[in-house]
Order: C-alpha cells, then sequence, then structure tokens
C-alpha cells in the first residue's frame, strides 16, 4: 500500500472509531487504527494528522446526520449562551466544536471557566437544579503531572466545564488540531456571533448587557463581525459591487490609500457597516452596540454618522443635525468617509482580505504606541 493510501486509510479508521465514540482522543485513535491495518511499525509520516481525522469525522457526520446536525449546532449554542449567562461571573468561554462549528452526534458542549475554587460555581449550578459531578483528572505532559478539574453538566445537551485558575483568563490555550490558538467566545462575541448566524431568529432578550465580559484582544472579534457580511448582498441601484463585506474593504482599501496611518479613520471605514450583519434595519445602532468598548469617540462618531454625512451631501439633513456636523472638530472627516463610502462600489474592484486588513490595523497600532 502506497505511503498516501495507508496514510488515507488510517485517517479513516480513526476517525470512524471517534466518531462512534470507541475512541475520544486522536492519538490513540490513530495508533489503534494503524495497529489494525499494519503488522509492522508505522512512520510517523504515514500518520495523519489531527486536523484530517477531524474532517472526516465531520464527513460521517455529514451523511448520518444530515440536517439534524445543523439544527443540533444551533440549539447547543443558544443553550451554552444560557449557561455562560447563569455563570458570567466566572469568565466562561465556548470552546470546542460548538464553537467552531464541528459538532456530531453525542458532542459535548466545552466551556472554559476561571476560578480559583468550584464551589462557587457548583453552587451555583446547585441553586438552578442542575445535575453534574465533578470530575479531577491528572495529565503527564513532558513529564510534569497537572491536575485538571471538570464538572460535567447532564442536560437537554451534555456540558464539560473545564476550571482554570482566575489568573490564566488571558491564558492564549493551544489546539490539539491545529496547533494555534484556541477558537473561543466570551458571552458577548457568542452573542453576536448568534445574531450574525441567525438572523432569522428573534434575539431582542439576547442582547449586549454584558458590558463588563471584556473582550481582551479586540481584533479576532472585529473579525467575527466583518465575516458573515459575505453573506449580506444589497440592493444593486446603490451597490452594484455586491456583499457587504465586499463593499466594506473596497473602502477600507480606499482609506488605507487617503490615511494610511490614521488607526481611528481606518478602523472606521472597515467597521462602519458591521452592523447591517446584526440588524439590517438599524445597522448603525446595532453596530454601535457591538462595538461599545471597543473604539474610541473620534471612531464612534464616524460610524454614527457616516449615514447622516450621506444625508449632508444630498442636501436632505435637517438643519439642527447639519449644524451638529459641521460644529464638529471630526466633520472633515466624515465627509471623507461620506465620499469613501460611495467610492467603494466598484464591481471587480481589487481588494485584500480580512486577515490582511486586520494585520494592517495591528501593525499601524503597534507603530502608534
Amino acid at each position: 500500500m502506497s505511503d498516501v493510501r495507508l496514510r488515507h486509510a488510517i485517517a479513516f479508521e480513526a476517525a470512524r472509531l471517534m466518531y462512534s465514540r470507541q475512541e475520544s482522543e486522536y492519538f490513540t485513535a490513530k495508533r489503534k487504527a494503524a495497529k489494525r491495518l499494519c503488522r509492522g511499525d508505522v512512520k510517523p509520516n504515514d500518520l495523519p494528522s489531527n486536523a484530517e481525522i477531524r474532517d472526516l469525522i465531520q464527513s460521517f457526520a455529514r451523511i448520518h446526520e444530515g440536517e439534524s446536525r445543523k439544527d443540533n449546532l444551533k440549539a447547543m449554542r443558544f443553550e451554552a449562551l444560557k449557561l455562560m449567562r447563569l455563570l458570567c461571573r466566572f469568565k466562561p468561554r465556548l470552546i470546542g466544536s460548538v464553537m467552531t462549528g464541528h459538532v456530531r452526534k453525542g458532542s459535548d458542549i466545552d466551556l472554559h471557566l476561571f476560578s480559583d475554587f468550584i464551589e462557587p460555581i457548583t453552587a451555583v449550578l446547585e441553586s438552578e437544579g442542575y445535575t453534574f459531578d465533578v470530575e479531577r483528572k491528572q495529565v503527564v505532559k513532558h513529564n510534569e503531572a497537572r491536575i485538571f478539574t471538570h464538572i460535567h453538566v447532564f442536560d437537554k445537551f451534555n456540558f464539560e466545564l473545564t476550571v482554570y485558575a482566575e489568573n490564566q483568563a488571558h491564558y492564549v490555550f493551544k489546539s490539539s488540531i491545529t496547533g494555534k490558538a484556541i477558537e473561543r467566545a466570551s458571552i458577548r462575541e457568542l452573542e453576536i456571533l448568534l445574531k450574525a448566524e441567525y438572523p432569522e431568529e428573534n434575539l431582542d432578550e439576547l442582547s449586549l448587557e454584558f458590558e463588563s465580559d471584556e473582550i481582551e484582544d479586540p481584533y479576532p472579534f472585529f473579525k467575527l463581525l466583518l465575516t458573515p457580511l459575505e453573506k449580506v448582498k444589497q440592493g444593486a441601484k446603490y451597490h452594484p459591487e455586491g456583499d457587504v463585506l465586499y463593499h466594506s474593504l473596497q473602502v477600507f482599501e480606499l482609506a488605507k490609500n487617503s490615511r494610511p496611518y490614521d488607526e481611528e479613520f481606518l478602523l472606521a471605514a472597515l467597521l462602519h457597516d458591521v452592523g447591517k450583519g446584526i440588524d439590517p434595519d438599524d445597522h448603525v445602532g446595532s453596530g454601535l452596540d457591538a462595538l461599545k468598548g471597543l473604539i474610541t469617540p473620534r471612531t464612534e462618531f464616524l460610524i454614527e454618522h457616516h449615514m447622516q454625512a450621506h444625508a449632508y451631501k444630498a442636501g436632505t439633513l435637517g438643519h439642527r443635525s447639519k449644524l451638529r456636523l459641521e460644529q464638529s472638530p471630526d466633520f472633515e472627516d466624515l465627509l471623507l468617509l461620506e465620499e469613501l463610502d460611495r467610492g467603494g462600489r466598484v464591481p471587480g474592484a481589487q481588494v485584500g482580505t480580512v486577515e490582511e486588513a486586520l494585520a494592517y490595523l495591528q501593525q499601524i497600532a503597534l507603530e502608534n504606541e
């Protein structure tokens, strides 16, 4: 058997073992699969990556579970938010398959919590009538033993709550699948994700009320707001270029040419329409709600009044509103943003990616410190 075929066969068998819940760890699944398929030792290069196995598990889920998988993902995310809001004092973060969307039948909802003691957490769960048990597991890695505390909550969907010390809330945890920082969401970030992914739902009760739930790094959050805009189409009469993300990236490119080192202006150019992925009927207000505490007053002013700037240029803005805009020290910048907003509507224009735009902004932020 060729190396490529062997690698794929091992990946397939490991994925089958994990999908059927015979194995729960990638390492043991691929080792068991290799032992079943090969008589001798297997070269490390013949072993598939965790990502290859995960993708095959998802293929099994799509084949065997169909549309019910998407329905479960949606329901699990709402259940996750419900418990996270209940445990808000412990800075909960949603991780794992419910966060990334790689769920399958029997998946848990995985949360990280941060508390030096588990008793306050279990007290909340008991007061709300949840059934749970506590597990302390020793893991040896690099000849160092560590004790991990897990709280298993048994509900409509099962939860695994992993409790870390309070001072680890800002620690960057690495994924065993990608080797990169894990994808995770705070309460506020999950609320935004739900509003963006499920716009058909009435999410009024999921308003952004946890303002104290801080976002440690705003750039992944900006990406979370921007990415869904690719699915938000606009009327061809005013936006012949197409979706909102393409328009936003065009405006950003124009702003970069005009104000290459003006971080606040560039952020306003990139983020001025993020609310269209949350509430198209009030994209300015919903966008500002989502960005509250993450942008400066100047950036906020530019986003808040960019639609009024269009009315100002068209001569349809009321007299008092016109005077208020003209009296602002950022009035000229607002008119420039309005000009770029109209200019960023060209079909086929060359733009960068969201990742490139955010990397540029991060670099400017470092240079401006």
